[in-house]
């Protein structure tokens, strides 16, 4: 491709609404432990001011949205990656607490604290004698 070529599509790129911009699945893992559960969600080229994080009775809903662009003072030469929206849905139990829920946005990686509600955590019932 002609470096004018990659400019007008690299231009257009910039200027795609989020309707047009490519969906991505962001890989993800869930882990569980007593107190709560954590979602890791990869999501590369993502500054956190693009983030969405939803929770709507027991839908959660993880939005990002890269940024497009091209480092300061360069041409763009070759072109492989495309930028887009990673967006992923899951139901999650309603025995979270919402208002101890923590995001944490670094190298590209979202880690998402849901921690439980008293009520929902795991306690051992004690047994006492007598009738």
């Amino acid at each position: 491709m002609k470096k004018t070529e990659e400019k007008a599509v690299e231009h257009m790129e910039q200027e795609k609404p989020a309707q047009e911009l490519r969906e991505y699945i962001p890989v993800t893992d869930i882990y569980e432990k007593d107190d709560g559960i954590l979602i890791r969600c990869d999501m590369p080229g993502v500054p956190q001011d693009r983030v969405d994080i939803r929770l709507d009775h027991n839908e959660l809903e993880i939005t990002g949205t890269q940024a497009a662009g091209k480092p300061d003072g360069m041409d763009l030469l070759s072109g492989e990656y495309g930028t887009g929206i990673f967006r992923r849905k899951f139901s999650v139990p309603q025995q979270i607490d919402r208002d101890k829920i923590v995001a944490r946005l670094h190298n590209g990686v979202l880690n998402l604290e849901l921690p439980k509600a008293e009520q929902a955590k795991p306690r051992k019932i004690e047994i006492t004698a007598g009738g």
